[in-house]
């Protein structure tokens, strides 16, 4: 499950968040945000705790402060040390509004961290919340090539040595990009995208067997390669076989479930004096043309049934006809 410390989350978002540390001291960092959510604690902060999502961040807005700044001291007290004791990670008050000094000492006491954001309500939790989302996507590692051909994402799997890393190179020399070779990283932003990036650890580097390791943008430049893309086909590449029953038409679309995500999949035989470069590209326009609702294979067999519908027609009018 993933997790970010409130430091982390500090350093990495503090210009984009536009934040300011103002109560909860420097202990208050180390803890951990590992829920994704935000909430606004408009309700707990009247009092009302039952289903109070204690684990997720707290966004205070102005209407929130102007409600805890209406209440009696006595009672301002009780509600900020109620909040706190729950044990949130932290509290971020927008539009750069300092909260009571009785909230930011109950925020001391707790050690949880209180920020100010000199943003709006709403645009501190749609930046917070895409980062969160982003931040805490369900992904894995893919042992397979992504590769951008004409704009379609193709992922090259199958087993090792069997020319993953060839047909990317040799697509890569032809225009088109290298997002990741050997090891991608999947990750699920939306219920059916996914989306693939290299290892941090690899880069745009390739192994090619028998030459070694080479690096993409440097041998084809920038234009060569591509951080992230969505991953739309998996070419699944086997060795040919006599015995295989392999798709001829293609009517019936195969698909494969990555992380939840349905994608097509086509098993692409690999034999002596077959182009895969090609049919990659092949499979790349004929991927859009789906998208853009033409399929190949269904409009001629359409056609096809029309033709024999057709002929059996004129056939019988014809033996009935004897003038």
């Amino acid at each position: 499950m993933s997790e970010i410390t409130v430091e982390k989350l500090y350093q990495k978002r503090k210009r984009d968040l536009e934040l300011t540390l103002i109560a909860g001291g420097e202990g208050s960092l180390k803890k951990v945000v590992n829920n994704p959510g935000v909430h606004r604690p408009g309700l707990a902060l009247a009092g009302y705790f039952d289903r109070f999502p204690y684990e997720r961040i707290q966004i205070m807005g102005e209407t929130e402060i102007a409600f805890v700044e209406m209440l009696p001291k006595d009672q301002l007290v009780v509600a900020a040390d109620r909040i706190f004791a729950t044990d949130i990670p932290l509290v971020i008050v927008a539009k750069g509004i300092t909260p009571p000094a009785e909230f930011s000492q109950a925020a001391d006491r707790s050690g949880i961290a209180v920020f100010s954001s000199r943003l709006t309500t709403a645009e501190l939790i749609a930046r917070l919340a895409a980062y969160l989302d982003q931040l805490f996507a369900p992904w894995t590692n893919v042992h397979g090539t992504l590769v951008d051909v004409y704009g379609v994402g193709l992922l090259y799997t199958g087993k090792s040595g069997i020319g993953k890393s060839e047909v990317a190179l040799d697509l890569v020399e032809r225009g088109h990009r290298l997002v990741a070779d050997d090891v991608c990283k999947v990750t699920r932003i939306a219920p059916d995208v996914l989306i693939g990036i290299s290892s941090e650890l690899l880069g745009h580097h390739m192994e090619v067997r028998g030459v070694g390791i080479i690096d993409i943008e440097e041998l084809f430049g920038i234009r060569a390669i591509r951080l992230q893309k969505r991953i739309e086909v998996e070419v699944r590449l086997t060795l040919w076989s006599e015995t295989e029953d392999y798709e001829r038409l293609g009517i019936e679309e195969q698909t494969t479930t990555v992380l939840g995500v349905s994608i097509p999949i086509l098993n692409v035989p690999i034999s002596p004096g077959k182009n895969i470069t090609v049919i990659s590209e092949v499979i790349a326009m004929n991927h859009m043309l789906k998208v853009y609702g033409e399929n190949s294979a269904v409009e001629l067999s359409k056609k096809l049934t029309q033709k024999l519908s057709r002929k059996s027609t004129t056939q019988g009018y014809l033996e009935s006809d004897f003038e």
